[in-house]
Order: structure tokens, then C-alpha cells, then sequence
């Protein structure tokens, strides 16, 4: 007798993009069966009408650990996670593990270790405005290869954060990830909004060294101004030259960061054509209020630890960012308090399933939620993930395509945390997280530690 049978839904075969009425049946965390033959179980989940997918993997986020973060994403059907990203992240990764395993996770955690922010810091550089010496890079090195020995997923680089950073320090970062065969996840610079440069130097960088970038969050920082599709084409001819170079991008254009971070620096703000007026204070005493100069100066002040989310970009042009075989989705989520943040930690794969898929028609529903699954799980290497299969983790998001719907809105505009809708069922390691549409406070999730191949 099987744990759970998902009976009579449609099982999405992500590796042949098409998907059938079968029954999916879990045993023991794995996955056991998926064919038409109703497997004696314990439980029986009706899933007639709904679509039985692969739990989706967000490759770009901050949650780390915290609790609500970690509930919205399993509400939005994530069951695996990436975090470190933007160059910020634990640096004693051995501790980290350790703690998580202790704590327990609703989802599946790996993590990146980060340079922009953590390793710059743990190599006692304080102005991110200044370039690391040769002795501080080889100190970052060797951090880094400490955490990735440990088993973090692969660098991360933040270099909106550090605008002193240079082509030595990135291509260190880059030649570190190589070498463990991991991933070199970068959020690129952010010198103006027309500029392009910031793509080459991270590509001449790989290119030099090999391995596999991620360019994160690509829509937030091409979009608008005409760059997009400039930027699209710098990466289809990177690929088209051999590169290993993949992207991914979210469901919004408008992006949030700290008030304190060199992005809201003066002469940024100035080169990219910032508004006040087009800010929106996303934490803190002050959520939801736009801002003037007089506020946005005092948060950079007095609360550089709150985030601020920028109205920016063109809203159309998420879907031409995910249009391309090599982009997957992701959230940028965070860990906020209730009620605070932006609407990407609880909206973002129900709003793409809404309007991608169901409202536009853009994607086939099979080839959405291989954007969601297969894709990421490939990118990063994850073993077990991505697909459903006899032997497979036992990850699995159930929704309904008819009724799956973002409710989450801006901060100034109402709950930027609101849960979605017409995700019923998700499962995380043969443990149901969302049951009947009820976060279950399970913590069955693991953390996922790389080891050298």
C-alpha cells in the first residue's frame, strides 16, 4: 500500500512537454508509480480537474531560512529554493547546513555563497566603491572554496552592490564556481538603464574561465528603455558562441532593494532617472507610502535596511524576457514581516500561470511548467528534481488552470502578501506543506548540499 495516490489528474511530463490523466503515486517521499492503475493507498487525492506538476524550483531568491518567507513560497507552489543570490549569504556554510538541518525548512534549500555583499565583507573591505587588493581577492578565494567544499550550489554576484568591484575580482569568482562545476549566478551592474556593458564584462569573464552564469532577474535589469532586446540578443550570441549561459526573470518589472544599497547612490539615481514620485517604501514604518525626496532621504539615513520598490520598465516585456528556451522563472522573494515586501514572494508562479499561460496564451501550460521545474532543476544540477518520474523526489504542486490566480498586489496598492488561489495541493518530500489549500507548517524540506564531481 502506497502513501498517497493523486488520482485522475493531468501528470505534465515536462522532458517530452505533453501530459496526460494518470494517477501519481508516493511512497516512502519518492515517487513509485504514475500510470493509470489506482495502487491501493492510504490516502486518495481526487485530482480530477487539476494539473499535477513537478514542485516548481525558484533559482533566485533571499529566503535563507525565514519561516514566512518560506510559507508564501510553499503556498505558491515552490518546494526548492535558491538562495544566497545578489552576492549575499551565510558565510560559514557548514554551520548554516548544520542549522537548517536542526531547524527543519518547509521547503528545500540550496544556497550560494556571495561575493558582493558577504565574501568583500569577510575580506574586510568596507567601501563597496573601491577594488579588492590581490590579497583580499585570494582571501575571497579561499572563502568561497570553503563554502563551496561545504556544499554551497555554486557564487553569487551582486555587482549593483559593490560598484567598485573589478574585472579581477570577477573573474576570480567566475574561475572558482568553474572549478567545482557550479553555477555563477550574477545580478548584474546597474551603471544606467541604456547600458549594456554590464553584460559583457560577466560573459568575457566566463568566457575566460569557463562554467556554467545564471544573469538573474534578467527583465529587472533590461527592461525599459529599449535594452531588452539588445540584451537578448548579447545572450543568444554568447550561446550561439558556446557559452553556458541561461537567465532568469520574473512576473514584474517594478523591483525592490535596500534603501541603504549604492543603487539609490545620488549619481545612480541621477544617471538612471529615478523618480521619487515612482518609489514606494516596501518595509518598514513607512510601507506603502510613495515617496518624496525628503522621505527617500531619510530612509536612506535613518532605516538603510528597509527596501524601497521602484515602479521601472516596461510591464509587457516579462513575457518576451521568458520567451527564450535558456530562461526560467523565478520570484526574487524575500524574507519580509507579514504584511510588508513586494508582491513577487507570494504571486509570482500563479501570476505566470494566470497570464502567461491562461489569459495570453504565450506558453502551452506543458511548456510553462517546464519553465518552472525541468529547466531550473537542469540549470543548477539538482539530482530527483524537476520532473515526475518513478524514483523522483516526491515534489509536486496541484493547481487548477481554470482558477490559479495571484492575489497579491504593490504595497501601496493592497496585500503585497496576499496567498494565491487555486493552488490546492503541494507537496514537499512525500509531506503535504499546502493541503486542500491550508499551509500545514510541515518543515519536511531539506537542504541540498553540492559535492565535488
Amino acid at each position: 500500500m502506497v502513501d498517497v495516490l493523486f488520482a485522475g489528474g493531468r501528470v505534465v511530463d515536462v522532458r517530452g512537454r505533453t501530459s496526460r490523466i494518470a494517477n501519481v503515486a508516493v511512497e516512502h517521499g519518492t515517487i513509485v508509480d504514475i500510470s493509470p492503475n489506482e495502487l491501493p493507498a492510504r490516502r486518495v487525492v481526487d485530482a480530477s480537474g487539476l494539473v499535477v506538476a513537478p514542485g516548481f524550483i525558484d533559482v533566485h531568491s533571499h529566503l535563507d531560512g525565514h519561516p514566512y518567507a518560506g510559507r508564501l513560497s510553499a503556498q505558491q507552489g515552490i518546494t526548492t529554493t535558491v538562495g544566497g543570490n545578489c552576492g549575499l549569504s551565510p558565510l560559514d556554510f557548514e554551520k548554516w547546513f548544520a542549522g537548517q538541518e536542526q531547524a527543519g525548512y518547509v521547503i528545500h534549500q540550496a544556497e550560494l555563497v556571495g561575493h558582493s555583499f558577504s565574501l568583500r565583507r569577510a575580506a574586510g573591505i568596507t567601501d563597496v566603491n573601491v577594488k579588492a587588493s590581490r590579497e583580499e581577492i585570494r582571501e575571497m578565494v579561499r572563502i568561497a572554496k570553503k563554502a563551496l567544499d561545504a556544499g554551497a550550489s555554486g557564487v553569487s554576484l551582486g555587482l549593483d552592490y559593490s560598484p567598485g568591484a573589478g574585472l579581477a575580482e570577477i573573474d576570480a569568482m567566475a574561475g572558482a564556481a568553474a572549478e567545482y562545476g557550479r553555477c555563477l549566478a550574477v545580478h548584474t551592474r546597474l551603471f544606467t538603464q541604456n547600458d549594456l556593458y554590464s553584460l559583457y564584462e560577466v560573459l568575457a569573464a566566463v568566457k575566460r574561465t569557463g562554467g556554467r552564469l545564471l544573469l538573474s532577474h534578467f527583465v529587472y535589469q533590461y527592461s525599459g528603455f529599449g535594452t531588452l532586446r539588445p540584451a537578448l540578443d548579447i545572450v543568444d550570441n554568447a550561446r550561439a558562441q558556446g557559452l553556458d549561459v541561461w537567465t532568469d526573470s520574473g512576473m514584474y518589472t517594478d523591483w525592490a532593494t535596500y534603501a541603504g544599497t549604492a543603487t539609490f547612490d545620488e549619481q545612480t539615481v541621477k544617471d538612471n532617472s529615478l523618480r521619487f514620485g515612482d518609489m514606494v517604501a516596501a518595509t518598514g514604518k513607512y510601507t506603502g507610502t510613495r515617496l518624496n525626496r525628503e522621505l527617500f532621504e531619510l530612509l536612506r539615513r535613518k532605516y538603510p535596511d528597509e527596501s524601497i520598490i521602484v515602479y521601472s520598465g516596461m510591464p509587457d516585456e516579462v513575457y518576451e524576457a521568458l520567451d527564450k528556451p535558456y530562461a526560467m522563472m523565478s520570484t526574487d522573494a524575500a524574507g519580509y514581516a507579514a504584511g510588508e515586501g513586494h508582491p513577487q514572494i507570494a504571486g509570482s508562479y500563479p501570476r505566470f500561470l494566470r497570464k502567461a499561460v491562461r489569459e495570453k496564451r504565450l506558453f502551452s501550460l506543458e511548456e510553462a511548467v517546464y519553465k518552472c521545474t525541468l529547466l531550473p532543476a537542469q540549470t543548477y544540477s539538482l539530482r530527483g528534481k524537476g520532473a515526475l518520474e518513478p524514483g523522483y523526489d516526491a515534489d509536486l504542486t496541484l493547481f487548477d488552470p481554470e482558477t490559479v490566480c495571484d492575489n497579491a498586489k504593490m504595497p501601496d496598492k493592497g496585500e503585497p502578501d496576499a496567498p494565491p488561489t487555486g493552488i490546492p495541493y503541494v507537496m514537499v518530500a512525500g509531506t503535504f506543506a499546502v493541503d486542500g489549500g491550508v499551509f500545514q507548517d510541515t518543515r519536511s524540506g531539506r537542504v541540498i548540499r553540492f559535492t565535488q564531481t
